[in-house]
């Protein structure tokens, strides 16, 4: 069985969760992080030397960074739906993948952390403002594309792509201050909640 290393309410960790359940992989969640066992632990470095989780652990082999892991959990399972294996195809569902880990992320941390984690280091109103701000330009960039696709964010299907950007939508939809309408990402949001995964990792798993 695969054993997931990361505390439920990791937005990363539930990436692989939700990933499971598309899949219909069972697996043992074994807590670290957020206020369970600390990943400075020389137990948890053995698992990650960059001490981050999550952490899966396949056959005696390990593996982190929450993208690579769903990258290679649908891989394993040959399910080109989700990662294609047409070079061209894989990279269209990498590419949101990868603007999600990097660009998207960094948008959030800051107004996240202010209103909805009540940080108190992350309580500069200016710097919420302009958090607040560059995360509703970069959901405004995914409601263009969902115009486009009609479906997903990477075409008609859904793919791992979808996985990543749409727990960060969740994300964005938990955010207390006043959204823009953006109505294709509503209907997006919608579509997710169709599936169990979204709705036990991401609807209803936390923040």
């Amino acid at each position: 069985m695969l054993k997931i290393h990361g505390y439920a309410g990791s937005i990363n960790v539930r990436k692989v969760l939700w990933t499971c359940v598309e899949l219909g992989l069972p697996f043992e969640r074994i807590d670290w992080g957020g206020g369970t066992r600390p990943v400075a632990d020389p137990e948890f470095q053995k698992l990650n030397p960059v001490g981050m989780i999550p952490v899966l652990e396949d056959a005696g082999q390990l593996f982190w960074e929450s993208n690579s892991i769903v990258r290679y959990l649908a891989a394993r399972e040959g399910r080109d739906d989700l990662l294609p294996v047409d070079p061209a195809r894989r990279a269209q569902v990498e590419k949101w993948m990868d603007w999600q880990v990097s660009d998207f992320n960094n948008t959030w941390r800051y107004v996240f952390q202010a209103t909805v984690r009540k940080n108190p280091n992350f309580q500069d109103e200016k710097q919420i403002a302009v958090s607040w701000s560059a995360f509703c330009s970069a959901v405004q960039v995914l409601d263009r594309e969902l115009a486009r696709t009609g479906a997903y964010i990477a075409g008609p299907a859904f793919t791992c792509a979808d996985i990543v950007i749409g727990l960060s939508v969740h994300r964005w939809k938990s955010i207390p201050l006043e959204r823009p309408d953006l109505r294709e990402v509503e209907r997006y949001y919608d579509r997710l909640c169709e599936r169990e995964g979204f709705r036990v990792y991401g609807r209803d798993g936390g923040l």
